[in-house]
């Protein structure tokens, strides 16, 4: 017997609704040349400007979905990406998959671990000479189910896995980053803003994320270090796969169903919609932007 935790929370609107909104007509843009009309496809797609050139990226689950995608996209816009991760092997593979020479280097461990963590950042500064960006995007979805049934066991994990990984970021990149500046940006979720049922520990560290990266902020800014974290609404990858096989067994698409209608964009996001969000973040053109929590969630949080 599979159980549900996708509730009607009244966030969608229905077509007919829609269909009796005001229309506006606007006014036709003045035609472009298509030189003009490539250079702002690149300057949209983030391609051809090499704004992360010259900087530093570590990464860490970066054997992931989105980790793989942020490596892709950083190393598209100029930087040179430490990969971070568990299993050294998949790491090899990852790297081998970027095929981007020496620009990409490999570092195994466990995020969650401190002396680890100080291993990477140490290891990121003897191959790539400095530390400009941290993207901390390990993590683990735990179990989905109540909170009266979750174990203590499996709730520590979760905040271990998620929490414990960003707060050793935050602690040990910025104490890093605070002579040249930098960026720390943490992957969270929209389970970090609003309630999810089902997946209670999961939820706690993403909310405890989004505190973790307002405080390092505040704290950090004299030295210029922007803290910031993003918000995936669901993402089209294995972790979503695996929450869905949880909460609806017997029918996984179910689950997903259920998730998709609480999107206002009416479909998940992709890997590459979250390390667009990202790339920009760790850029000097978000030299303003520190203590958000931005969302990349096809409008899940706008109801």
């Amino acid at each position: 017997m599979s159980m549900s935790f996708i509730s009607d929370t009244g966030r969608s609107v229905g077509h007919e609704a829609i269909q009796h909104l005001p229309r506006t007509r606007w006014a036709m843009p003045k035609r472009r040349n298509q030189k003009q009309a490539r250079k702002s496809r690149e300057r949209l797609m983030g391609k051809g400007e090499g704004r992360l050139k010259e900087k530093v990226a570590v990464i860490t689950g970066a054997t992931g979905g989105i980790g793989g995608a942020i490596a892709r996209k950083m190393l598209d816009e100029g930087a040179q990406v430490m990969l971070a991760g568990r299993d050294e092997e998949r790491l090899k593979a990852a790297a081998d998959a970027l095929d981007a020479g020496g620009r990409v280097a490999i570092c195994a461990g466990q995020p969650s671990n401190e002396h680890d963590v100080e291993a990477l950042i140490a290891a990121t500064i003897d191959r790539f000479g400095q530390l400009d960006m941290f993207v901390a995007n390990a993590g683990s979805e735990g179990k989905v189910m109540p909170i009266t049934m979750t174990s203590l066991d499996d709730f520590e994990a979760v905040q271990h896995a998620n929490l414990t990984s960003v707060f050793l970021a935050i602690k040990h990149a910025g104490a890093t980053m605070q002579e040249s500046g930098g960026s720390i940006i943490a992957v969270a979720s929209v389970a970090g803003v609003v309630g999810v049922a089902g997946i209670g520990a999961y939820a706690a560290s993403k909310h405890g994320i989004a505190g973790l990266a307002k405080v390092g902020a505040l704290e950090l800014a004299p030295a210029k270090v922007r803290v910031n974290c993003v918000a995936p609404a669901p993402i089209d990858n294995a972790m979503m796969e695996s929450i869905e096989g949880q909460a609806s067994p017997d029918d996984p698409s179910l689950a997903r169903s259920g998730f998709t209608a609480l999107i206002a964009m009416g479909r998940y996001g992709t890997n590459e919609e979250v390390a667009n969000l990202v790339s920009f973040l760790g850029s000097d053109e978000a030299s303003y932007c520190t203590g958000g929590i931005y969302a990349v969630d096809g409008g899940f949080l706008a109801a």
